[in-house]
């Protein structure tokens, strides 16, 4: 059962129509799915400060020492969760990042836009209505 989403900062939540996809990110953990940001980015700064109260966990890989592709990158943001891989969606534009996200245990989806990423979203998580 999928209980976590991991969107990317850059290119997902940067998509100057982000505005319905972070909004369903509240409704979503209000609803008890677990939600991060994992980002390539060197360090959080004013990411960390926008973003921190509407995800559980921020995970930069400049802060962690490993980087998308790397399969550990994303297994140690599941762990942040308090999940596996394997419970976890991620969301990012790289077809490269999805496919690492994919190779270590995660369903993937890639970004075009937030209405078809809400529309996948949806389908993986029919139970949460935040994404219809």
């Amino acid at each position: 059962m999928l209980r976590g989403l991991v969107l990317d900062h850059a290119g997902v939540l940067t998509d100057p129509e982000a505005g319905p996809l972070l909004r369903a990110v509240d409704r979503a953990r209000a609803g008890g799915v677990r939600a991060a940001v994992l980002s390539n980015a060197a360090g959080g700064g004013d990411v960390r400060a926008r973003l921190s109260g509407r995800f559980d966990t921020l995970v930069f890989s400049g802060e962690v020492g490993a980087a998308k592709p790397d399969p550990e990158i994303y297994h140690l943001t599941a762990r942040r969760l308090g999940l596996t891989a394997a419970e976890c969606v991620l969301v990012d534009d790289s077809p490269r990042y999805v496919a690492g996200a994919v190779a270590a245990g995660m369903v993937g989806v890639r970004h075009v836009s937030v209405a078809q990423t809400l529309t996948e979203l949806a389908a993986l998580f029919p139970e949460e209505p935040a994404f219809c």
